[in-house]
């Protein structure tokens, strides 16, 4: 028996082996092959799609270390002359950038979180609360998300000055969070339709009650989309710009985006400051964007598989 058994596990690490090489030999075959000409094609088609998507950026950097004679001479499309930084240190003390930064980022993030909250629990109510006509008042949602904000504004403007808050950076906030919440209660909804019902029917047998199983079963398996929406939301309030014009009238309430925008005249325009101010804007944004690219992407394929 002792002789068999050894001779069958020789055998089978005989195969194993020519397995292994076979799979060895397929794969560098499969390298060797020629790329099919249309991939070839599509490749290309995507790397001149992504190259004037980028183009805008490409400018915005170009122009941000010129002088205003370099680029009034030269044009936007040419190099700069030498590299200034002029630009830079004028943007920063003209909008007085360290309290511009600071609003942009606590309103961002606020209002991020308070998206997010009010979307887990109406897509818990929605998704698997079953409340009676839930999928009209998820298509309600989706309504509010289509609308255009000018509709909106008059209404706004009225009640938060009749309560006070007519130049409060929490008036951004309110806004922001509420419309953003349109959009991931319809997300949050969607995937909360399709929960598990043995994991629900595990935790009623335990005796939790909603709030438990919300926080103990729902969240932990929800925390990847939630992550993905106030990395979205977070994104979406940093570049809002329409409802700070509005609302925020002076300058130690008004975010980055105002700033770029004061530093435009009615019949002069210094567009290598600008360039450079969008420049420092988009920094901390791009940032966010690296420290939660895993999160981001762990969060979008988190549905895919069950």
């Amino acid at each position: 028996m002792s002789m068999s058994s050894s001779v069958k596990n020789t055998i089978q690490g005989r195969m194993t082996a020519i397995e292994r090489k076979d799979q060895i030999k397929r794969e560098t075959a499969n390298r060797r092959k020629p790329m099919n000409p249309m991939r070839w094609v599509i490749l290309v088609a995507c790397v001149l799609l992504a190259l004037i998507i980028l183009s805008p950026l490409f400018l915005m950097v170009l122009n941000a270390f010129k002088t205003s004679t370099d680029y009034t001479q030269n044009g936007p499309l040419s190099l700069p002359s030498e590299l200034y930084f002029g630009g830079l240190v004028n943007f920063w003390k003209a909008t007085n950038f360290p309290i511009k930064f600071w609003n942009s980022l606590w309103i961002s993030v606020v209002s991020a979180l308070l998206s997010v909250g009010l979307s887990l629990f109406n897509a818990y109510a929605l998704g698997i609360g079953r409340v009676r006509g839930s999928a009209w008042i998820v298509a309600l949602f989706m309504i509010l998300t289509m609308l255009p904000g000018e509709g909106f504004i008059y209404p706004l403007f009225y009640m938060f000055n009749a309560v006070g808050m007519g130049n409060s950076q929490w008036t951004i906030v309110i806004i922001c969070g509420i419309i953003n919440m349109a959009f991931g209660t319809y997300l949050l909804s969607s995937v909360m339709s399709t929960f598990p019902k043995e994991l629900l029917e595990a935790a009623q047998i335990d005796g939790a009650g909603r709030w438990r199983t919300l926080w103990g079963v729902v969240f932990p398996i929800m925390k990847s989309n939630c992550a993905v929406l106030f990395i979205f939301f977070f994104i979406w309030t940093w570049n809002e710009f329409y409802f700070t014009l509005i609302f925020l009238t002076s300058g130690d309430t008004q975010t980055i985006p105002l700033a770029i925008a004061s530093l435009q005249g009615d019949r002069i325009m210094d567009v290598p400051t600008i360039n450079a101010g969008s420049l420092i804007s988009l920094v901390p944004a791009f940032l966010f964007f690296l420290v939660f690219q895993r999160t981001l992407t762990k969060g979008i394929t988190a549905g895919a598989v069950k």
